[in-house]
């Protein structure tokens, strides 16, 4: 079957932005459209203009007998901006007050196409990073950590509050909660990592760094790096911060749960210049 340019556009578009982040050589696309690998290009070219024009992505260009093409997703600020924003003013309703200055966000954290674009927010933050997977703790990190993943086209390694039989042998370890500074405890199958991986820290919501900072402690039980830290909300604490360079979306500032306001600004995602630059991704 002969392709048209049109369906090869079309269908090309679809398969990159479904496998971000893999290498694919033009090869693939020749055999599988049946054309010269010169009207792949060509192809390609078009393809990569669109992304860049639209803020959706970077096509990168591998050189050589075992290269390819990679599709790289992106945002830009200003859609940053929008979902940051889109939030805000979902999390800003006096009903979401909890005990604690906490807020209720577990609807929006089952709400695919918003944690889709959540994941796109911060694997554009940290696309010039080499990451190997996402780590996070059970369970309202979880979406948030599969978002993250889907766009990075990494794994996810949950952490759990306690030992499953299902997890096999596992590694604990104790750390010290956030605010409450109670002990608890973390436990982590043996077979979720390997040695030597850069992994990038997710959570919902961050008030001290009790628990991230437990995560961290896990990476080097593993001898794992920590490649980042990303995570939805902060809380504004006036207390020591357990947890140093990580990157917020928002901000939450103040709860009054007498007058049911809530006070929230952006995070430090562009005061820290948004992106992170580790490593390029021009290869």
């Amino acid at each position: 079957m002969k392709w048209k340019r049109s369906e090869r556009l079309v269908d090309m578009t679809q398969y990159l932005m479904e496998h971000p982040h893999k290498l694919i050589p033009l090869t693939y696309f020749a055999a599988l459209y049946q054309s010269a690998k010169s009207s792949i290009s060509e192809d390609l070219t078009i393809v990569k203009e669109t992304f860049e024009e639209r803020g959706k992505g970077i096509l990168v260009t591998v050189p050589g007998a075992t290269g390819g093409v990679k599709f790289i997703p992106t945002m830009t600020d200003q859609d940053v901006k929008k979902i940051a924003q889109e939030l805000m003013d979902q999390l800003s309703k006096a009903e979401r007050l909890l005990p604690g200055g906490y807020l209720y966000m577990t609807d929006l954290l089952g709400e695919p196409m918003l944690m889709n674009k959540i994941g796109k927010v911060f694997a554009s933050a940290f696309v010039d990073t080499k990451i190997d997977a996402i780590m996070t703790v059970a369970t309202k990190g979880i979406p948030i950590a599969h978002a993250i993943a889907r766009h990075l086209n990494v794994p996810v390694v949950v952490v759990r509050r306690d030992s499953k039989v299902t997890e096999g042998p596992t590694v604990s370890i104790n750390y010290v909660s956030g605010s409450a500074r109670r002990i608890q405890t973390m436990v982590l199958s043996k077979r979720s990592m390997e040695k030597g991986q850069r992994v990038l820290i997710t959570d919902d919501f961050m008030k001290v760094g009790g628990t991230i900072n437990g995560m961290k402690s896990l990476l080097e039980e593993f001898n794992c790096e920590l490649a980042g830290i990303a995570v939805l909300v902060e809380a504004e604490h006036t207390g020591e911060q357990l947890v140093e360079n990580y990157l917020s979306l928002l901000k939450l500032h103040e709860v009054n749960e007498k007058d049911g306001t809530i006070a929230l600004t952006e995070g430090n995602y562009f005061t820290r210049g948004g992106k992170t630059n580790e490593n390029s991704i021009n290869e």
